[in-house]
């Protein structure tokens, strides 16, 4: 006689994700409504418990389920080099970044940091500049599919998609990259691999202007914006938000200049705020708007990489990439915390290491995506139902971070 595995009990779910609020104790015009969870928005992941009065929201309480990423745990069973792999899978949209963050954070309790050539160093930029600009790419363009716009989606993907095949060309992979290692590079560039950037880089300007006039400038797109999910400054401080979320609500804080790290100091390039042109200083226009400058930025950024990465730092025969990497990553005891810009905001690891192992004792990963998260709630008060899918994605959410 077979046993049975699996018994459905209409409870299950309410006893594995119990709603905040109880049906029993709403107002007789109030519902709660589950927004979520759905692919590819939410991944599976991310519920909405929603208290609606009609067509207003009264309260937003997000419900987070598992990726069963366990990151976290991961990171203290194996030794430092070997999570790199794990890095790439947090923001998966953004790898070079979250890459880039851990290493320079190991380099640091190795006292690497401001020991690699400058080729490495502009190369590790150079790439991460160009997954910012994936990532946003990314970002814009959903978002303008959230709110009916499809066209948007296309044409930037189809331009990310240039990105993807630049980086799978320099480490064989499309989006999870292990390209950056702890004190140094995974390979050099390609042959070829600055010139053909350049091309992309002189075809993506005139195509960033296109963008703007089609989506951050269009009249429907500024009427489901502009003056919705506004978050004031203090509320942003408050909450933790970083990268575009917090610069939108016009603070100009970006890592890449406060902490200066890498070769950032050597380059010029401006940090995007929030000005209310549209609206209100901190709404979901500001939001997209700072993404849309920030990839202009990135662009000028990369320009620099290429022009040292052909002259003073340009390719030579005895140049190897891996030439000061460690066989033996062996930090000292100490407690490090180490953190950099992501195209979603602060990413930052906190280390603990006992001196004796090269595995660490821990390992914590401050997520922007899931401070940027917490702040949902609050600006989505009072707003329409209609308009908390574009208050949302105005966020830029990438689970992976959430669930670590």
């Amino acid at each position: 006689m077979k046993q049975i595995q699996y018994q459905y009990d209409p409870e299950h779910f309410r006893h594995s994700d119990p709603n905040k609020y109880n049906s029993s104790k709403l107002k007789s015009e109030e519902m709660i409504l589950s927004l979520g969870p759905q692919h590819p928005s939410t991944h599976g992941v991310l519920r909405l418990e929603v208290i609606s009065d009609g067509e207003l929201i009264v309260d937003v309480v997000p419900h987070l389920g598992y990726l069963h990423r366990c990151f976290e745990k991961h990171a203290e069973s194996l030794a430092f080099g070997q999570t790199i792999p794990y890095i790439d899978r947090l923001d998966y949209l953004a790898a070079m970044n979250s890459e880039h963050a851990y290493v320079m954070g190991v380099e640091k309790m190795l006292d690497l940091e401001g020991k690699l050539p400058k080729r490495i160093e502009y190369i590790r930029v150079l790439v991460a500049e160009l997954n910012r600009l994936a990532s946003h790419f990314v970002a814009i363009g959903t978002y303008g599919l959230d709110i009916g716009a499809y066209t948007s989606f296309l044409w930037l993907m189809r331009d990310r998609e240039h990105i993807q095949r630049l980086l799978e060309w320099l480490c064989g992979a499309r989006m999870l990259y292990n390209y950056i290692w702890i004190g140094g590079l995974f390979y050099d560039l390609p042959v070829g691999f600055e010139e053909r950037c350049l091309e992309f880089i002189n075809y993506l300007k005139p195509k960033m202007v296109e963008i703007r006039e089609l989506i951050i400038e269009n009249k429907i797109f500024v009427q489901r914006t502009a003056n919705i999910g506004v978050l004031p400054l203090d509320l942003a401080i408050n909450y933790g938000c970083t990268g575009p979320v917090l610069r939108g609500s016009g603070l100009k804080f970006d890592l890449r200049r406060v902490d200066g790290y890498s070769v950032y100091p050597e380059l010029d390039f401006e940090i995007p705020v929030g000005k209310g042109e549209m609206g209100t200083v901190g709404d979901c226009w500001d939001r997209n708007f700072v993404r849309v400058l920030e990839c202009d930025e990135s662009i000028k950024i990369i320009e620099q990489c290429l022009v040292q990465l052909m002259g003073d730092h340009k390719r030579t025969r005895d140049f190897n990439p891996q030439a000061m990497l460690p066989k033996k990553v062996r930090p000292q005891a100490m407690d490090l915390y180490f953190r950099a810009e992501n195209p979603k905001g602060e990413l930052g690891f906190f280390f603990r290491t006992d001196g004796r192992s090269d595995v660490p004792l821990r390992v914590k990963a401050r997520a922007c995506s899931f401070h940027n998260l917490s702040v949902v709630p609050e600006i989505s008060r009072g707003a329409m139902l209609a308009d908390l899918v574009a208050i949302v994605g105005s966020v830029d959410l990438v689970m992976g971070e959430v669930d670590r």
